[in-house]
């Protein structure tokens, strides 16, 4: 007898070959002729092989087919009969499908896609140093850094950079409209070239136009070519008056393209224009952000030692040059590094979501293993096979997993819709997040994961018994599913309650480390403060004249109705971040140095009333520190203790920039990098005697909201300068509250999905009692007879379900103390051990588990001991 095999080939040439040695044989005995001839004889009566292999096919695909759509229809069938469940199943799946792909899509651009530069894994980051996530001036260089490496590397094929601090700038576009304030940001002329962007309309900077500067090209954004000239192709070519001159647009950048997004998030560019890489802008200090592109072949080690190489032979060069330095990174690195980690935290929240959603519906499955294990008992005594039952179970579960992306991916939609318009969140290249093909590719093939994990053991058992055994304890009613099922549900119940253990403590830490940074002492009052930007694009003759115009501007809105305070500031606290080098005379710091970094503000002498900040000693700027007066200066409470080495600073001389400047007054610390950074040395400097700004900010406090004000400050602005834009303005609460949005996303994602993880952990518990409840009810019903009340049953439940909930906890707890130790800079003044937050956490989780044990005990106890006998 000829062995079939499992694969269709394998059986068709069985068959055949069957048939034919049948036929040579009868041909053989009938005209007595040899073996070999008489098998000759019947291949050429059988006819065409490969026509007769082709209907073979054709047959078994048609039935193939009709065997899966028959499947489909029963499992259609089977989800309308139970719709309850099949929603909680659904719902479950979408939630958790739904959280997988919206990260997914979220680290898409860090993880996945490079990015949108011509061969972007050869473009590299060389900073100053690599800084300690404090000053920006640690981090960026001299340009005349970039001048030497330019000519002295041997692993680059380009160097090109960028002013950093560009975004503290602005540009007045003046028109037949009402003047718009824009920002631009200075470029080396060859900056798209060593990027590899190629212009979307017209072309790039050449080196002519880089070494005359300013303003006398610019290429526009995509957006605000779109926005401002309806993207109309003649604007290149075209002059525009911005900053009182004509100003030649020679392109436009392509919408693949958007520097903000890419090097700056939460700022707007509007477009790029050519900074001369020379004496001019070296004196400005650490200011360039420096990129560039290796040769082919070279490793970002060959680079680093090219740039270590260099410096060396700089500084021997020069031993006195200052701000000299270099640490190679690739550019992805570079611009997604920072935020990869709090990223991942969500991955892995979203992966442990999915796997309580498998956990549950597992569960799910599994209790409902009695009913469809007699069912598939009654088909398997009519002769169906095991594989042929289990492929069933299996197309049931890719269904309801299918049904589950759709509803996920309807989710996913929206949640990324809402992320990439978000304002404020400061995370690199957010703005191109969306729900693509590769979204809902991965989404599918979760979903045929999800239904190949969740349905694979609960197919295996419930088709494991014989159709015998199976079908006597459907005649035996009310039997139960046997103790390894119960056990494994159990066991499930445990790892559910483990893994939402582990993401609501998380969660718990985030939210604390939330509220200590909103507790933080700003040094500042931001309530009732509102913030406009002024840029003027008139040209001065002197410093005075410059600085008596701003301090006019601030007058006339000073003298509005409802106005209590104005002060002028070049940049407020949560943004700019520079540093200045300070020190006193004879006296030295950390390793020997005659001086340390200090943040700097130029302020007006209305600036410190207007933000609220306290004078601890000494007193404020007046108007008689002008230009012709002695250097004034006023120290936050850390530079005055670190300027003099704890001695009393106030009424003594310093270096600030300028010898001999005499120390006024004392103020309290404040907050200028971020909530979560110390305050750190600062130093106000009065603009009367240091105009060295370029734009500065108008703050105003009054207890009018900053909406109903808006116009008249606008107003005020123009009687003075019918020119400057105002009609861009930003309360400083919004400020402090963007500061801290990348913290808030990551924290309501992850409260989120600790959300979920507490129901869908409920619901695998009641689900598992309420089965167990169900399947154990002719032994409730003879334990109610004998005389057990309502109380105990409710007792021995509740007991069961906070049994499971404690194991559940102790490995919850170990699993959540492991993952909270790499939560690192993303917890705030809190230890990943706070026993607050673990207490407080474990005790929401055992209430949880304690309501939904609390359901199916009650209807235990509500059982009628005689009517359940009667029906058993």
């Amino acid at each position: 007898m000829i062995r079939k095999s499992d694969r269709p080939d394998d059986d068709f040439a069985a068959e055949v070959e069957s048939h034919l040695e049948i036929e040579a044989d009868e041909i053989a005995e009938r005209e007595s002729i040899s073996r070999q001839e008489a098998m000759l004889r019947a291949r050429r009566n059988f006819g065409n092989v490969g026509r007769t292999r082709e209907r073979f096919y054709e047959s078994n695909r048609r039935m193939w087919l009709d065997h899966l759509w028959r499947d489909l229809r029963f499992a259609v069938r089977q989800m309308r009969k139970s719709p309850l469940s099949t929603s909680t199943v659904v719902v479950s799946l979408a939630l958790g499908i739904g959280a997988c792909a919206t990260v997914f899509s979220v680290l898409g651009p860090f993880m996945v896609r490079d990015l949108p530069f011509e061969e972007p894994e050869r473009l590299v980051w060389v900073a100053n140093s690599l800084g300690d996530g404090g000053s920006m001036s640690m981090v960026t260089s001299r340009t005349s850094n970039l001048r030497d490496f330019r000519e002295l590397n041997k692993s680059f094929d380009g160097l090109t950079g960028y002013n950093a601090f560009f975004e503290h700038g602005s540009y007045n576009l003046v028109g037949e409209s009402e003047p718009i304030r824009l920002v631009g940001v200075s470029v080396a002329h060859d900056f798209l070239d060593v990027l590899g962007v190629t212009p979307h309309l017209g072309r790039g900077f050449t080196a002519e136009e880089g070494d005359i500067g300013d303003l006398n090209a610019v290429v526009l954004s995509h957006g605000f070519w779109t926005r401002r000239f309806g993207a109309d192709p003649t604007v290149v070519g075209s002059t525009i008056n911005l900053a009182e001159r004509q100003t030649k647009v020679i392109g436009v950048l392509p919408a693949s393209f958007d520097f903000a997004s890419i090097f700056s998030p939460r700022t707007r560019v509007d477009f790029l224009h050519p900074w001369p890489i020379d004496e001019r802008t070296d004196r400005y200090g650490n200011t360039l952000s420096m990129i560039g592109r290796l040769k082919p072949g070279v490793t970002v080690e060959q680079a680093q030692a090219d740039v270590d190489t260099m410096v060396a032979a700089l500084e021997q060069q020069d031993p006195e040059r200052w701000g000299l330095g270099g640490h190679v990174t690739t550019l992805q690195e570079s611009v997604t590094g920072p935020f990869r980690s709090a990223l991942l935290l969500l991955a892995g929240a979203a992966a442990m979501v999915m796997l309580i959603v498998c956990v549950n519906v597992t569960n799910l499955l599994l209790s409902r293993g009695p009913r469809r294990s007699s069912e598939m008992a009654v088909r398997s005594a009519l002769g169906a096979p095991r594989g042929r039952l289990v492929r069933q179970l299996l197309i049931e579960s890719l269904v309801v997993s299918l049904l589950g992306a759709l509803g996920g991916s309807v989710l996913a939609f929206g949640a990324t819709q809402f992320v990439a318009n978000a304002t404020g969140l400061g995370i690199p290249l957010l703005e191109s997040v969306t729900v693509n093909n590769q979204v809902l590719l991965f989404a599918t093939a979760l979903a045929v994961l999800v239904a190949l994990v969740v349905g694979t053991v609960p197919a295996l058992q419930i088709t494991q018994k014989g159709h015998a055994t199976a079908l006597q304890d459907l005649r035996r009613r009310g039997s139960s599913a046997g103790s390894a099922s119960v056990r494994w549900r159990e066991v499930l119940v445990v790892a559910e309650i483990a893994l939402a253990c582990i993401l609501v403590v998380t969660g718990g830490l985030l939210l604390r480390s939330f509220q200590n940074v909103l507790d933080t002492d700003l040094g500042f009052q931001a309530d009732e403060v509102a913030v406009w930007r002024l840029n003027s694009a008139r040209s001065f003759e002197t410093a005075t004249e410059e600085t008596n115009y701003f301090q006019q501007i601030a007058a006339e809105v000073a003298a509005l109705p409802g106005v209590d305070a104005v002060g002028l500031i070049d940049a407020t606290p949560l943004g700019r971040n520079r540093t200045w080098s300070v020190g006193a005379p004879g006296l030295t710091y950390e390793d020997g140095r005659g001086s340390f970094e200090i943040f700097p503000h130029i302020v007006d002498f209305g600036y410190l009333d207007t933000m609220g900040i306290d004078l601890l000693a000494g007193r404020t700027f007046t108007t008689a520190d002008t230009e012709g007066a002695p250097d004034r200066i006023i120290l936050n409470q850390t530079a005055a203790r670190m300027v003099f080495n704890g001695e009393d600073a106030l009424g003594r001389m310093m270096n600030c920039g300028r010898p001999d400047c005499e120390i006024v007054g004392i103020v309290a610390d404040t907050r200028h990098v971020s909530l979560e950074t110390e305050a750190g040395p600062q130093m106000y400097l009065p603009m009367t005697q240091r105009p060295d700004f370029g734009s500065l900010d108008l703050t105003v406090r009054s207890s009018l909201p900053a909406d109903s004000l808006a116009g008249a400050v606008a107003s005020a602005v123009h009687n003075i300068d019918p020119s400057m834009p105002a009609t861009e303005y930003e309360t400083l609460a919004h400020v402090v509250d963007r500061s801290m949005s990348a913290r808030r996303f990551t924290l309501q994602v992850l409260v989120g999905f600790a959300f979920v993880a507490l129901i869908l952990a409920g619901m695998g518990i009641y689900s598992v009692l309420s089965y167990s409840v169900t399947e154990r009810m002719r032994e409730i019903g003879i334990r109610l007879a004998l005389g057990e009340t309502g109380a105990g049953l409710i007792r021995r439940v509740l007991g069961k379900t906070l049994t499971l909930a404690v194991i559940g906890l102790v490995v919850g707890t170990a699993g959540s103390i492991v993952v909270s130790r790499g939560l690192g800079s993303m917890l705030y003044d809190i230890q990943p051990t706070d026993p607050g937050t673990l207490t407080i956490m474990v005790v929401v989780l055992l209430g949880v588990a304690g309501l939904a044990g609390l359901l199916p005990a009650l209807r235990a106890a509500r059982t009628q001991a005689a009517s359940v006998l009667w029906t058993t």
